[in-house]
């Protein structure tokens, strides 16, 4: 109505003197006034639409990416508008952009933007889920999106399509379905077998994503979480239980592919990969199952005429690699990914985004890496009272840490050091697990045992572990009595806790250890996978000292051993930065590099 009667917004200078004197920062935001304050750039500019307000669920790894493009834009000689409404990320500094836009990343806000700047393009695939949800609606109005096609990206987030994508091409999915309604979910989930993992499509962090184990619990979700219709499907994916998850990050021109990293995922399968850990490159999977998912992920990037950035998500189980999702844009974890190997996705991302090829752009394939990086989630919970710390699908952390060193031990523990999850070298380690991990937490306890820890477990655990020659002190449960699991953290008797509960009963007793753990600063692991980590990590940290170097160093020694033709950070003015100054601004002395 507004627009049938000509009623558009004019565009104010922020001023950030207070009246006192002229303001120069190039900042606005939108007022039904009569005056327009903000000088269209024309087709020398190009929007970038950031990822909004920073909350859990979206850290600020899409910040990153919009920032790099930014920059790797105006290098290229364009102008750069960005849009965004969190006045406390990077992208919004005076500096990255040459203009900014405070304003809400809705299709009305960013089509009346469009309509003052007259500009290139929009890039959407940089900001997390936010701005590739108006993909077609700023296509419908007949604006230019630059790289992957809107068409491309609706195909990987429609479930109908994606699926018969991946049929065609020959890659294997866990059986799954789409469904509007309950009942149709009852009818999916009996046919794929529980449990199942359900999510609303078009969502961001996974949220409102949960694993289901039987029909009464699929009801309960459809009453709580979601409401379903064909505008807003739900997808039913049967739940790969004791899976290998892997995530492959690439960088595709339209006509070639190159895979940026592969990575495995620490945590157990049903982690949300923003909240698990993950190592480059990976240490438990087999080769061929590597090399099967960068020929799937090259296979999706062809399929979907990729321009730009590409994520990939696997399991593998049984021997069979299995394909989760696929996102045509920028990642959670290309900051990880870039900073690890010195080849900076986003900013090559901006390039080919603009037409740039990547032969142009001088990017080789991809070089092994001489060294590992663990990438460790970063969580609000001592911020929280009352929320357990218990991963699932849906995503809770805010930020990510790195630790790099020539073991996966080493850098396992420096990426704890960095989480403030520091890793004890002596003390007591608290095991209560349920019984399908009994046979997998035996190994680990042995090995912190002949390191000398002390062990405390909880009944049944203490039981089993006993029963096969590992002494065990016996702690009652909390509702059992004193003293318990509790008693010992708040004493300073525990000093790392594994826990991995199942059944109500237990998970509310888990509950007030894991509690007890955060609030006494205790490190925690509710998964098998970042226990056997964890154990790595003590490991070598009581065998040998840690080194420190800067993310120049790491980059040298990788050209020394892949030699300098090999590299692809040898190539190209582009790619030179990458040689010089760490992604996103030089390290400072430390175990590891943080990320702001």
């Amino acid at each position: 109505m507004r627009w049938r009667l000509g009623i558009h917004p004019n565009y104010k200078v922020v001023d950030t003197c207070a009246g006192e004197f002229p303001s120069a920062t190039p900042y606005y935001y939108s007022s039904y006034e009569e005056e327009n304050e903000s000088e269209p750039l024309g087709q020398d500019g190009i929007v970038i639409l950031g990822s909004g307000p920073n909350r859990i669920g979206q850290g600020v790894e899409f910040d990153y990416c919009c920032v790099r493009a930014g920059l790797a834009l105006r290098e290229l000689g364009y102008k750069t508008i960005m849009v965004n409404s969190n006045p406390e990320t990077v992208s919004t500094d005076f500096d990255i952009s040459d203009k900014l836009y405070f304003e809400p990343l809705t299709l009305e806000d960013v089509l009346e933007i469009v309509r003052v700047e007259q500009a290139r393009g929009v890039i959407v695939q940089l900001g997390g889920q936010t701005p590739l949800k108006l993909a077609k609606g700023l296509e419908a109005a007949g604006i230019p999106i630059l790289g992957t096609s809107p068409d491309a990206i609706d195909i990987a987030e429609d479930r109908r399509r994606f699926e018969a994508l991946a049929r065609k091409l020959g890659v294997t999915q866990p059986p799954n379905g789409t469904v509007t309604g309950v009942e149709e979910a009852i009818a999916v989930a009996a046919e794929v077998g529980y449990p199942v993992l359900v999510r609303p499509s078009y969502v961001l962090g996974g949220r409102a994503m949960e694993i289901v184990y039987d029909e009464a619990s699929l009801r309960n979700y459809f009453r709580h979480a979601v409401r379903a219709s064909p505008e807003h499907p739900v997808l039913i994916d049967r739940f790969l239980e004791d899976a290998f998850e892997a995530d492959v990050d690439a960088i595709a021109d339209g006509r070639r592919c190159v895979i940026g990293g592969v990575m495995q995922h620490i945590e157990d399968a049903g982690v949300h990969s923003g909240d698990s850990a993950c190592v480059l490159p990976p240490y438990l999977l087999e080769e061929r199952h590597v090399d099967e998912m960068r020929r799937y992920t090259k296979a999706f990037a062809e399929a979907l005429g990729v321009v730009g950035l590409i994520n990939v998500q696997f399991a593998v189980m049984g021997g069979t690699v299995y394909v989760l999702e696929v996102n045509p844009r920028g990642s959670r974890t290309v900051p990880f990914v870039s900073k690890a190997t010195g080849v900076p996705l986003a900013k090559l991302a901006a390039a080919v985004m603009t037409g740039r090829t990547l032969d142009e752009l001088g990017v080789g394939d991809e070089i092994p890496m001489p060294y590992v990086a663990v990438k460790e989630a970063v969580f609000p919970f001592s911020k929280l009272p009352n929320v357990d710390t218990l991963l699932g699908p849906e995503m809770r952390s805010t930020g990510e840490v790195m630790g790099i060193a020539d073991s996966f031990g080493m850098a396992f523990a420096k990426a704890q050091i960095a989480a403030d999850q520091g890793l004890p070298l002596e003390g007591g380690v608290l095991v209560t697990v349920n019984d399908l991990d009994k046979p997998t937490v035996l190994p680990i306890v042995r090995r912190f045992h002949e390191m000398g820890f002390r062990v405390y477990a909880t009944e049944g655990t203490s039981r089993y572990l006993r029963a096969r020659g590992i002494p065990t002190e016996f702690v009652t449960k909390v509702y059992e009595g004193r003293p318990n699991p509790a008693d010992l953290i708040v004493s300073g008797d525990v000093k790392l806790l594994i826990n991995t509960p199942l059944g109500k009963l237990t998970q509310r007793d888990d509950y007030y250890i894991r509690r007890a753990a955060l609030q006494h600063r205790v490190p925690y692991m509710t998964t098998m996978s970042a226990a056997s980590a964890a154990c790595d990590a003590v490991l070598a940290l009581k065998s040998r000292k840690g080194g420190v170097r800067c993310l120049q160093e790491w980059y040298e020694i990788a050209r020394t051993v892949n030699g300098e033709q090999g590299s692809g950070l040898s190539r190209g003015a582009f790619l030179a930065d990458a040689r010089r100054v760490p992604l996103g601004g030089p390290a400072e002395p430390g175990t590891t590099e943080r990320r702001a």
